[in-house]
């Protein structure tokens, strides 16, 4: 393979790359989302400048990927905590879990998604929809919704999953500093609502050293939604780079 070549390659292995390269669309892409009142201080300690927080809000993800182009399906589960850039508003996405490597080497090297390896899980469970994050063996979220209970308007629906999003892109060099650290902005524009619905709801985190959502305690659960769409991930954007600092 010619030096020309190698430049012509993105992912690794180069003759065998763990992910397609090109637009994702997911499609029955499912959520079960809860908004939740958390402590300030514990948001303080994770959300980088110049990220503001006006009131200490999370939304606990889980995301069932029906079908994806590229990756097939997995299922997903999250944090993301409500925040502002300038008169902006949109949320930092803090953690990702997730089952499947493809999606988890594209989301962390094409983009900036904090994905990291986990098992959760997204199903109807006696007439409730019950989402289970595992890491490993040991049990780190449950949140259950009653199943369909009352319908939520398409404009709020779009309102919750199309909010610009937050990540921070740390790319390591081989002394061990970062070679890329930036706050990164992207969108979901190109979304279908097939169905919404809201109704009451419960979350349950525990602890976990390799995945510490309980460090954002639940203190009162303000909203839930159930959600079934199609859409395709836009790409991000840089907003700020932190190694400027240093210069």
């Amino acid at each position: 393979m010619r030096a020309e070549d190698v430049l012509t390659r993105v992912t690794t292995p180069l003759t065998a790359p763990a992910y397609p390269l090109g637009a994702y669309r997911f499609t029955d892409r499912e959520y079960l989302n809860i908004f939740y009142r958390t402590d300030v201080e514990a948001l303080r300690a994770i959300v980088p400048e110049p990220l503001e927080i006006d009131e200490p809000l999370v939304r606990f993800e889980i995301m069932h990927m029906g079908d994806v182009g590229g990756f097939g399906p997995y299922t997903e589960a999250g944090i993301a905590v409500q925040v502002r850039l300038g008169e902006e508003r949109g949320e930092y996405l803090h953690a990702m879990y997730l089952d499947s490597f493809a999606a988890i080497a594209c989301g962390r090297e094409l983009s900036a998604y904090p994905k990291c390896l986990g098992d959760a899980r997204l199903r109807v469970d006696s007439g409730a929809l019950l989402g289970t994050l595992d890491i490993g063996s040991v049990r780190v979220a449950t949140a259950t919704m009653g199943y369909k209970h009352l319908p939520l308007s398409e404009e709020d629906a779009l309102r919750q999953i199309t909010v610009p999003t937050y990540m921070v892109k740390i790319v390591p060099g081989y002394d061990a500093r970062p070679r890329i650290a930036e706050l990164v902005r992207t969108r979901i524009t190109d979304v279908t609502v097939k169905q919404a619905w809201t109704g009451p709801a419960r979350l349950q985190l525990f602890e976990h050293v390799l995945a510490p959502l309980a460090d954002l305690p639940v203190r009162e659960v303000v909203l839930a939604s159930h959600i079934m769409t199609d859409l395709t991930l836009a790409p991000a954007t840089v907003l700020h780079d932190y190694l400027r600092l240093e210069a």
